[in-house]
C-alpha cells in the first residue's frame, strides 16, 4: 500500500467501514438467505460476461436486490463479484487488497441507499402488489440515490487520488451515469416484480436477455466505430509518410472543420461526418508521385494538373467506405471555389456541396496558420482578414463568419501541433494565389 497516497487509503477505508455499518444489523432482521444467495451469483455472473465481452458494469441484478431485499441484505449482493473477479482500481494503480475493498465497499454502499430509500417510500409493497405507476415512484427515487451515492464515491476517490479539486472531481458524473443506471434500474424493476410474482425467479431472469441483447447491439457498435477510427488513422498515417509537409494538417482541418460545423448548428453525426472529411480531404495524395509532392522549386504545368487530380483520387479510395457519408464529396470538391475557378470540376456557389465548403475554409485556414519552411505562419487575426477578403469568390461567406464567430468564442488551440516541412500546397497559396 505504499504506493497509494494516504488520502486514498484513507478513502477506501473510509467507505469499507460505512458499507460495514450498513450491514451490521443483519442478524436482526428477517433475511431470505437463498435469494440473496442467488442474487449474488447472478450478479458476478452478469458481471464477469459484461466485463469481459463488453466491458462496463452490469446494475440491473444489483438494483433488483434492492427492491427485493432489506437494505443490508442487499447491500451484500456484490461482494461475490467484488472478491472473485479481477480488475478494478480506486482511482489508480494500488494494492489488490486495495482495490478488492473498494470493489466491494463501492457499490455496496450504493445498493444500501438505494435500498434504503426504496423501503422508505413502501416500495416493497409495490413490488408484491405489482402496483403501477405507483411502483415507479420509490424504484426512481431508488435509482436517484443509487446514482447519487457513486457520483459522491467516485468523485471522492479521484479528489483523493489524483488530487483533483472535488467541485472537478464530480463534474460530469452523475449527468453522465443518470440515463443509463435509470435504464438498468427499470430492468431491475421488472425483475423484481417478476420474482415477486407466481411465476418465480426464473420468469425475472427473462428480463436479463433482451438486456444482453441491447449489450451486445451496443458493444457492437462501438467495435464498428473502433474499426472506422483505426481504419481512418491508418489513411491518414499513410499520407503523412509520404507526403511530410501534411503531418498534423489533418488533424487540425478536422479540428476547424468542426469548430465550422457546430457553429452552424449541425447535429451531431453530421459534425463527426465533416470530422471525418476534414481529416481525410489529402487523402487522394497517395496516388500522387511522390516526388512531385517533395519536388523542390516550382511544378510545371503537366505536374500541377497530376497533383490536382489527388481530389478525385481521395474520392476514389474512399468511395466504398459506407460510414464516410457526405465526407467523400468533401474529399471531392474541398478546391471547388464559388466563382467556378477551381478545381475538380469548376462547380459554383451552391453547386459545391456544403460539406466541402466548410472544409475549404478549414483547410485554407490551417495552411495559412501553420510554420512552413518557406514563411512564418501567420497570426489567426491576419488568416481570418484573408478569408474574409476571399468571402463571396473562393470561399463560402457563411463558412468564413462561422470559423471567425467560433474562434472569437473559443480561440484557436489545435491539438495537434507538429511542425510541417515545406510545399503544403493548398495552403496560402490556393488563398493568394494559384491552387497547388
Amino acid at each position: 500500500m505504499e504506493a497509494v497516497p494516504a488520502r486514498t487509503r484513507g478513502c477506501v477505508a473510509a467507505a469499507a467501514l460505512l458499507a460495514l455499518l450498513c450491514v451490521l444489523p443483519l442478524p436482526t432482521i428477517r433475511t431470505p438467505w437463498w435469494a440473496l444467495a442467488l442474487l449474488s451469483v447472478l450478479y458476478a455472473g452478469c458481471e464477469q460476461v459484461v466485463r469481459r465481452r463488453f466491458g462496463g458494469t452490469f446494475y440491473p441484478v444489483l438494483l433488483a436486490g434492492a427492491f427485493l431485499l432489506p437494505p443490508p441484505a442487499a447491500a451484500l449482493v456484490p461482494l461475490p463479484a467484488a472478491l472473485f473477479l479481477p480488475g478494478g482500481q480506486p482511482g489508480g494503480d494500488g494494492p489488490a487488497p486495495l482495490r478488492r475493498l473498494w470493489r466491494a465497499a463501492r457499490p455496496a454502499l450504493a445498493v444500501w441507499g438505494a435500498a434504503r430509500v426504496h423501503w422508505a417510500l413502501g416500495g416493497r409493497d409495490a413490488v408484491v402488489a405489482s402496483d403501477f405507476p405507483y411502483a415507479l415512484l420509490p424504484a426512481g427515487a431508488a435509482v436517484l440515490a443509487f446514482c447519487l451515492i457513486l457520483t459522491a464515491l467516485d468523485g471522492g476517490i479521484r479528489a483523493a487520488a489524483l488530487g483533483v479539486p472535488l467541485r472537478r472531481a464530480w463534474r460530469g458524473l452523475l449527468s453522465r451515469s443518470l440515463a443509463p443506471v435509470a435504464v438498468h434500474g427499470l430492468a431491475g424493476l421488472m425483475m423484481a416484480v417478476l420474482w415477486r410474482s407466481p411465476y418465480g425467479p426464473l420468469a425475472a431472469l427473462l428480463v436479463l436477455l433482451p438486456m444482453c441483447v441491447s449489450w451486445w447491439i451496443f458493444a457492437q457498435y462501438h467495435r464498428e466505430r473502433a474499426a472506422h477510427q483505426a481504419t481512418i488513422r491508418a489513411l491518414v498515417q499513410a499520407v503523412d509518410i509520404k507526403d511530410g509537409y501534411t503531418r498534423g494538417h489533418s488533424e487540425r482541418v478536422g479540428q476547424a472543420s468542426v469548430m465550422i460545423a457546430r457553429e452552424l448548428g449541425m447535429d451531431d453525426e453530421r459534425v463527426e461526418v465533416l470530422r471525418f472529411a476534414g481529416i481525410l480531404h489529402d487523402v487522394g495524395k497517395l496516388g500522387v508521385p511522390t516526388r512531385l509532392l517533395r519536388k523542390d522549386g516550382p511544378l510545371t504545368p503537366e505536374e500541377r494538373r497530376i497533383i490536382e487530380l489527388h481530389p478525385e483520387y481521395g474520392h476514389e479510395m474512399v468511395r466504398g467506405i459506407s460510414f464516410l457519408g457526405e465526407a467523400r464529396a468533401a474529399i471531392l470538391h474541398h478546391h471547388e471555389r464559388l466563382d467556378g475557378s477551381g478545381y475538380p470540376y469548376g462547380l459554383v456557389g451552391d453547386r459545391i456541396p456544403e460539406c466541402a465548403r466548410v472544409v475549404a475554409v478549414a483547410d485554407a485556414f490551417d495552411a495559412m496558420t501553420s510554420t512552413r519552411s518557406y514563411r512564418r505562419a501567420r497570426p489567426v487575426e491576419a488568416a481570418v482578414a484573408e478569408l474574409e477578403r476571399c468571402a463571396g469568390t473562393q470561399f463560402d461567406p457563411r463558412m468564413v463568419t462561422a470559423l471567425a464567430r467560433a474562434l472569437g468564442r473559443h480561440g484557436w488551440h489545435p491539438t495537434v501541433t507538429a511542425e510541417e516541412t515545406p510545399r503544403e500546397s493548398e495552403g496560402p497559396r490556393a488563398v493568394t494565389g494559384t491552387p497547388r
